[in-house]
């Protein structure tokens, strides 16, 4: 089972909506290397892993990986979120023309006509979706999963390179600090998760630097990249086991595949995390969550409802 922070992963840096730089993020939410196809990739190897009891640390490495994935899904899509958000009569510049952010226009949703993806204010109330740039729905068919360790390790390892190298190409398309402190997160956990997995391959005696040249993209020269990699984010993997039945650390120590002097490790079962999670505004013009006093009242008493619920149970569980 799964237990959940209410914290993000990474901190996202605070700038003006920008929606186009919005749908660009989608590629790496839903498309074929984004982070829900990693999340279901390794979430269902590890779940679908058979072999000898001694390889459970194999399985270890891909649940603690997949489990990651999960708050990466959380982070990019609250990302998204954030860069659509912001019609004409909330944020933005005041220097900005009429039906810009901030300018009070007439026409609150004018620019879902031409900036990003219109679907983020049409389908989306102005959040993320689960899509891929072009606007098309994520796919299941894009999840790996042969059943043979190798392969799916190999696999496995051609996914994060390609995932790291299309968000240096995305880094490189918008210069709006929210996208980007977002992105070069990713693109240093990415490495971090190359790391995992050519280690793991050398571990069954794969010579993967041979068949499978890692792309060089040189992403340190990024600044908030190069930031995340002194503090040696790229060699750090978590488990993400509030039991400490993991064994993954079994395969990640020792010299980072990189070859950038740093050692592989597992310091601890999840990072400190970042942000705390806090519930967007509303937005009237989209009707979200819609402008009735009443329902408002609903939602709060519903709410406080919950919560005492979600009390009980903790208070029950502690009784034993």
């Amino acid at each position: 089972m799964y237990l959940h922070v209410q914290q993000l992963i990474h901190d996202i840096a605070q700038d003006e909506p920008d929606p186009a730089a919005a749908n660009a993020l989608q590629e790496g939410l839903g498309g074929q290397f984004g982070e829900m196809r990693t999340m279901m990739q390794y979430l269902f190897q590890s779940m679908n892993f058979r072999g000898d009891p001694r390889s459970k640390p194999y399985k270890d490495l891909m649940q603690g990986i997949g489990t990651e994935e999960i708050s990466h899904v959380e982070l990019i899509g609250t990302t998204i979120a954030r860069l659509t958000d912001g019609s004409p009569r909330y944020q933005g510049k005041q220097t900005d023309p009429l039906d810009a952010p901030a300018a009070g226009g007439a026409t609150p949703l004018a620019n879902a006509l031409s900036e990003g993806n219109i679907h983020h204010y049409l389908v989306g109330a102005q959040g993320a979706l689960p899509v891929y740039s072009a606007g098309n729905p994520w796919s299941g068919s894009y999840v790996y999963n042969s059943g043979n360790l190798v392969l799916d390790l190999l696999y496995n390892l051609m996914l994060e390179s390609t995932g790291r190298l299309q968000k240096c190409r995305l880094y490189e398309m918008t210069s709006n600090a929210t996208a980007r402190s977002t992105i070069s997160y990713l693109i240093v956990r990415d490495q971090a998760h190359e790391n995992a997995y050519a280690r793991a391959l050398e571990t069954l005696g794969v010579d993967w630097k041979k068949t499978l040249p890692i792309p060089k993209t040189n992403a340190e020269r990024f600044p908030e990249v190069a930031a995340l990699v002194e503090k040696g984010l790229q060699s750090v993997n978590y488990t993400f086991d509030l039991t400490g039945a993991s064994e993954a650390s079994k395969i990640l120590r020792g010299p980072s595949p990189s070859n950038d002097g740093t050692e592989l490790s597992v310091p601890r079962q999840a990072p400190e995390g970042g942000e705390p999670i806090v519930v967007a505004p509303p937005r009237f013009e989209e009707y979200a969550p819609g402008v009735d006093p009443e329902l408002l009242e609903l939602i709060a008493a519903t709410a406080e409802l919950e919560a005492a619920e979600v009390e009980n149970t903790f208070e029950a569980v502690a009784k034993g």
